[in-house]
């Protein structure tokens, strides 16, 4: 049913733990720190991540312009590349208003060198947005995309809009639909589609189609459920304990993950809470970089930033040790 995930000469996209990666900016003037973002990506692929997310929403997409966003891209594959991860693949957010504006976007990315476009789904006129203009979004994208797509169901962003699971199987028909993001935390939607699909895991190769688990603090919970991967905020701060806990499972020590998982679903809520600006404090806190969100976001306090410190002592320190 659906398509191969490497289908349009994109690397292929390998079961496991996917970081979407913060964007990074000068603390005084907001403009974009390349240094620094090269040197966030190079880490994350060194901390064994199986690729990156580009200009989710831990990236502030909203924030950035379009040649910025291209911007983003470009360092971080030059950063891969430099280090030796030329095959580690890119996902880019190209998410835009209308289908020509997500069509051009994702072209300059695809150009910039990312492999796969995350789309959620449109709801600026939400009304407007019934099921029908929804399905029709991403089929009239997906007929002319550079890139595959990978359905970015993240109903919090988006008015409350759902992708439910006949939905997304449908839409998994297309050639160009690969896999879906399931930030909507429903395992269960999950495990149908999974199923549906005959969605790729650490057990067998099936079709290719990638089923994500949306947030870190159900990893094993996703493996259960027969999912592909996870595209979680918290492997910025913690890639190794996140890979540890998807190894344990796909190694068939699955009591040893389940133990290690409450580990990191602790130290995640801390991160969950505080958002952006709480997982950029975290790295500063543990690399020594990591400074602030663009405005309108808040820095925070620090009652928070020591709050942020405790919660996430203990996933930090296996962290470390791994």
């Amino acid at each position: 049913m659906a398509a191969n995930g490497t289908s349009g000469g994109s690397r292929p996209l390998p079961c496991g733990i996917y970081a979407p990666t913060m964007t990074f900016f000068d603390p005084e003037t907001e403009d974009l720190d390349i240094p620094t973002i090269k040197k966030h990506a190079e880490r994350l692929a060194r901390a064994g991540l199986a690729g990156l997310v580009i200009m989710g929403s831990n990236g502030e997409a909203v924030h950035c312009t379009r040649e910025e966003k291209v911007a983003v891209v470009k360092a971080s594959r030059e950063a891969l590349t430099e280090a030796g991860f030329e095959s580690t693949p890119i996902i880019f957010g190209a998410t835009e208003g209308s289908v020509r504006g997500t069509l051009e976007l994702t072209q300059m990315a695809a150009d910039a060198g990312a492999d796969y476009t995350l789309l959620l789904p449109p709801s600026y006129y939400r009304p407007q947005m019934d099921e029908e203009a929804v399905v029709n979004y991403f089929l009239n994208v997906a007929d002319k995309t550079a890139l595959p797509i990978i359905l970015y169901n993240y109903p919090g962003a988006v008015s409350g809009v759902d992708l439910d699971s006949d939905v997304i199987i449908k839409l998994a028909e297309h050639p160009k639909i690969v896999g879906t993001k399931f930030t909507c935390g429903n395992t269960g939607k999950l495990t149908r589609v999974a199923r549906a699909t005959n969605a790729k895991t650490p057990f067998q190769e099936g079709s290719g189609y990638m089923a994500f688990g949306g947030m870190c603090d159900f990893t094993v919970q996703t493996l259960v459920s027969g999912g592909s991967g996870i595209i979680a905020g918290g492997a910025n701060v913690m890639p190794k304990l996140c890979a540890r806990v998807w190894s344990l499972f796909a190694e068939g020590k699955k009591d040893e993950a389940a133990e290690l998982q409450k580990v990191l679903s602790q130290g995640d809520w801390p991160l969950t809470k505080a958002a952006i600006a709480g997982t950029k404090q975290a790295i500063q806190t543990y690399y020594g970089y990591g400074g602030y969100p663009r405005r309108p976001l808040k820095r925070l306090d620090e009652a928070r930033v020591k709050a942020i410190e405790s919660g996430t002592a203990e996933a930090m320190k296996v962290e470390l040790s791994l």
